[in-house]
């Protein structure tokens, strides 16, 4: 039945590649653990890591794990400057285990790290399912935990694996998490001087899972003075759906200064409305499900600020038919379909569209002058009439879909987690964003999207050398730097590696808006400050054209095959890039003497087959194709079998009288060979 299933997902992508609306990418390049330059926190006693914080202004990277809070430079985190521990006593994890709980379960996980406006930091653990608050400081290079606990609950789940969402703004927390032991009262609020929570009804959250809260940074020329926002993106059981079980990704709004109502809805969010978040790939009948969301702000105009999601079709760890992708909506669209129609449930228990008067002002709005200047100046100046409305119909009818139509990356191998995104200006002014992606697996995928050609994923790295889900992602955009973390480590790395670019032509084809090649140093290297005039980069057409020729020999690997005998030239790019053999210059076709491999080619040769074959990854930028050789064979052909296995299982060994005879070159030309080393030619 689950082969049946996967089958059935597999050619509903296909059917959508065909139309054109999302096609599987798959990385230029796997980087395996042992190839990445990283940095790495691991210790004996850490395990559970549970939240993590980057402070850029102290230069330091908290971590929050099972008992202890882990403080690391954000130079180098396998420097530990401190260490603080918050366990829970015997009497409490006893309690905890009277009540079911296991006993792992039963620690207190340190969930949520906020830095407040004042250098203070707000640590929330789940303390045995009896979640708990304390502040800490930083002074003199010295971290302290205050000895006064607070009260958690709201602020992070009591269970320890239950998913959750929080954000410190200012001095002031939004959280969506359940409130209750058993973790099925989910809740959004704001705490503080004015608390105020989400209404208890199923039209409202049915079932969440809290993914995200962002609040953009909207300058003071906005339309009409309006409130700020505040975004909450979950998945939830849509009542909507007449399947009961369906889960659908949303994204509710409220407003920053809403006070709740006089009467109705006292400290109840009189602003809450949500939408359905679309993002078309997969299973039509089983939508995919947010993962995580992150909001890059524009400078600029903060309408046109983008929130990037990661979506997954089949989000159980357990399923090998899931497919995952990147979707992105413009924050000015997201507000469009909160200014449209509303839904409502009808007698026959189904949701149609709202088609009676609406009340004044428009339900759910955010207060701005229009408003101020009919006497609503706060929330709690709203109607009855209007509070009531906006209680019964949170649900809008039109849809938040993606800007581009489509996603921007879909990929069937990889199960997305979580993403952080950066902006990057390339050597000809032009601003690029970068994705990156984290994995269930582990891994960590660096995607760009170009316009007029759509996404590619530059290359995959191996983040953990043990298949585990990573759960963090932060970016410090001014040093360039990434820091991730998973259940018993954390990593960290630059964003701005260029060295696994050995070549001019790897450098530019592989248009990384990072990197470009410095003709002064002859590498691959950065472009983030660095001179245009001594570099080049070419992101648009990849051209190799521009870089300088190259003064290094051309090699290939004379050897001496058996006729009538099969054997195998070996060929490993290192790059995913699809693998094409040449000889004669021609590009060689299969046939009964030539069985084309992934990892080479088996040949069957005849004397006819004696000549040079030229192992290349081809890589089409534009409708241009472009051709870059991984390995070259003088093949010989003999009558006689070899008298000893060669080392490398490429025919014969270039021995004695073979040594030093002459080749075709890929060119076409003959020239004087002569030997390099024991299987190497090099060409004068």
């Amino acid at each position: 039945m689950v082969v049946m299933t996967c089958q059935v997902a597999l050619l509903y992508v296909l059917l959508i590649m065909n139309e054109g609306l999302a096609q599987s990418q798959k990385p230029r390049r796997s980087v395996f653990f042992s190839g990445v330059k990283l940095k790495l926190f691991r210790e004996p006693d850490f395990d559970g890591l549970s939240s993590l914080m980057v402070r850029d202004d102290i230069g330091r990277l908290y971590i929050g794990a099972r008992g202890k809070v882990v403080v690391l430079s954000l130079n180098d985190i396998t420097n530990k400057t401190s260490e603080n521990k918050w366990t829970v006593s015997s009497a409490d994890k006893a309690g905890c285990e009277l009540k079911g709980r296991s006993s792992e379960d039963c620690e207190n996980y340190i969930r949520m790290l906020h830095s407040l406006d004042d250098g203070r930091m707000l640590v929330c653990g789940t303390n045995a399912f009896n979640p708990a608050c304390r502040y800490m400081t930083f002074n003199g290079g010295i971290v302290t935990m205050e000895t006064t606990i607070r009260d958690g609950r709201g602020k992070v789940p009591f269970d320890p694996n239950q998913d959750f969402a929080s954000l410190m703004n200012g001095n002031t927390l939004y959280s969506a998490t359940a409130s209750n032991f058993l973790g099925t009262e989910m809740v959004f609020q704001r705490h503080g001087q004015n608390p105020i929570k989400t209404e208890g009804k199923l039209s409202w959250l049915n079932e969440p899972t809290m993914i995200s809260i962002n609040i953009p940074e909207i300058n003071k020329s906005t339309e009409m003075n309006e409130d700020d926002n505040v975004f909450l993106f979950l998945t939830e059981k849509a009542l909507e759906e007449r399947r009961s079980n369906m889960r659908l990704s949303r994204v509710a709004r409220v407003c920053k200064s809403d006070l709740g109502g006089m009467r109705t809805l006292q400290r109840r969010w009189t602003s809450f409305l949500k939408a359905r978040l679309d993002c078309p790939f997969g299973d039509a009948g089983s939508p995919p499900l947010v993962q995580d969301v992150f909001l890059l702000q524009d400078e600029n105009n903060w309408m046109d600020s983008i929130f990037y999601a990661t979506f997954t079709s089949n989000p159980e760890p357990s399923s090998t038919c899931s497919q995952s992708a990147v979707c992105a909506y413009k924050l000015s669209d997201i507000r469009q379909v909160f200014k449209g129609n509303f839904l409502t449930e009808s007698d026959s228990d189904s949701w149609v569209t709202y088609t009676g008067a609406e009340p004044f002002p428009y339900p759910g709005s955010c207060i701005n002058d229009e408003m101020r200047a009919s006497g609503v100046v706060t929330s709690l100046n709203l109607s009855d009439t209007t509070l009531l409305f906006v209680k019964n119909h949170p649900l809008m009818e039109g849809v938040v879909t993606p800007i581009t139509g489509r996603p921007l990356l879909v990929q069937s191998a990889s199960q997305f987690s979580k993403i952080v995104v950066d902006k990057v200006t390339s050597l000809d002014g032009q601003q690029h964003r970068i994705m990156f992606i984290g994995t269930s697996s582990g891994w960590l995928q660096k995607g760009v999207w170009f316009d007029g050609e759509g996404g590619r994923i530059i290359e995959e790295l191996q983040l953990f050398q043990d298949a585990q889900p990573i759960l963090f992602l932060q970016l410090s955009s001014n040093s360039g730097q990434l820091y991730s973390g998973a259940r018993n480590a954390a990593v960290q790395l630059s964003v701005r590696d260029c060295s696994r670019y050995a070549s001019c032509d790897d450098c530019l084809i592989a248009r990384d808006p990072y990197c470009g090649w410095d003709l002064l140093r002859g590498l691959c290297a950065a472009v983030v400050g660095a001179s245009s005039s001594s570099m080049i980069q070419s992101l648009t057409d990849g051209d190799v054209g521009i870089c300088p020729s190259s003064d290094l020999p051309k090699q290939f690997i004379s050897v001496l095959l058996t006729a009538g005998i099969a054997q195998f030239l070996p060929c490993f790019p290192n790059t995913n890039l699809p693998v094409s053999w040449r000889f004669s210059d021609n590009v060689l076709q299969p046939s009964p003497r030539h069985i084309l491999l992934i990892q080479g080619l088996v040949v069957t040769p005849s004397f006819t087959d004696a000549g040079l074959y030229i192992c290349e990854t081809v890589e089409a930028v534009k409708g241009r194709e472009h051709r870059t050789a991984v390995v070259q064979y003088l093949v010989k052909v003999h009558n006689r079998r070899c008298r000893r296995k060669p080392q490398n299982h490429v025919g014969c060994s270039n021995r004695g009288r073979d040594a030093g005879t002459e080749g075709t070159l890929a060119t076409g030309q003959e020239e004087r060979a002569e030997t390099n080393n024991e299987n190497s030619i090099t060409v004068q």
